[in-house]
């Protein structure tokens, strides 16, 4: 699952995964309030979200807090995918339970290796 409230980067992120693999399914939410209600309307949650720290309404810290609240969704491992380079940013996610901290990359075709990177650190 990809939670981030910019639709470029929502596409991006989602063409990455498909090129990681094709049989991969990457649910999309424009914000945390939307992946909150997407996961506890699913019928299989995702092996891994990924949130954006910047969004309105509820940004991705937020949303994270809520989902290690949560009893059916504080097992999935959550990684943060932001803009941010400041590893207090990091250390901070990772207080909270995030599993992972990427840095969006500038040159998108990094992305699916970031990604891969991130799946692997956070098992």
């Amino acid at each position: 699952m990809i939670v981030d409230d910019d639709a470029d980067d929502r596409l991006y992120f989602s063409n990455a995964v498909k090129e990681i693999d094709a049989s991969y399914e990457c649910i999309k939410a424009w914000g945390g309030d939307q992946a909150l209600k997407l996961l506890h309307k699913a019928e299989q949650l995702p092996d891994f979200i990924f949130i954006d720290i910047n969004m309105p309404l509820m940004n991705g810290l937020d949303c994270l807090e809520k989902l290690k609240e949560d009893e059916k969704l504080k097992s999935i491992p959550v990684i943060i995918y932001s803009t941010s380079q400041y590893q207090k940013n990091s250390d901070y996610t990772r207080e909270l339970g995030a599993s992972y901290f990427i840095t969006k990359p500038i040159d998108i075709k990094k992305l699916p290796q970031l990604i891969i990177t991130a799946m692997e650190k956070s098992n």
